[in-house]
């Protein structure tokens, strides 16, 4: 079965490498590539800062940003097609999804490093962002950049 079965919305290769390399691959593993990203931005940036700052929660809330705008970007250049709306549209559509996604995430990270997992904290960090991750691919794909309907 071809890509472009797989993968409806699949664009030609492009002359950047990563396009062309991305446009071969399922959606879904477009996605997952993107979040792996993200999630290292997520422990990198949420790591840095509690060695300065060492409130886990807090620190946390600036981790996920970070890893917000890399992964929209990312997702926005790499997994969906263009959504046929203006990018600060469709970037506010994103936001309202990840902020949904993102809410699950932090909640079962909360959860987990206020009870079980307070030694392991990125170990907490991973299982919140696998839960915001099934939120996020379909609330992506079917609305942050899901195509514009003509009126």
């Amino acid at each position: 079965m071809s890509v472009e079965k797989l993968d409806m919305g699949a664009r030609p290769p492009a002359s950047d490498p990563l396009r062309a390399l991305a446009a071969y691959l399922p959606r879904p593993l477009r996605f997952l590539g993107v979040g792996a990203l993200g999630l290292a931005t997520d422990i990198c940036v949420f790591t840095i800062l509690i060695g300065y700052a060492p409130r886990l929660l807090l620190m946390r809330l600036f981790s996920l940003a970070a890893a917000m705008l890399v992964t929209w970007r990312l997702n926005r250049a790499l997994t969906f097609d263009r959504s046929g709306r203006h990018q600060g549209e469709e970037a506010m559509r994103y936001a309202a999804v990840t902020a949904v996604a993102q809410a699950t995430s932090y909640a079962v990270f909360a959860v987990l490093v206020l009870t079980v997992l307070g030694a392991l904290p990125q170990v907490a960090l991973v299982a919140g962002a696998a839960a915001g991750a099934i939120i996020s691919y379909n609330g992506h794909r079917l609305f942050a950049f899901a195509p514009k309907m003509p009126r």
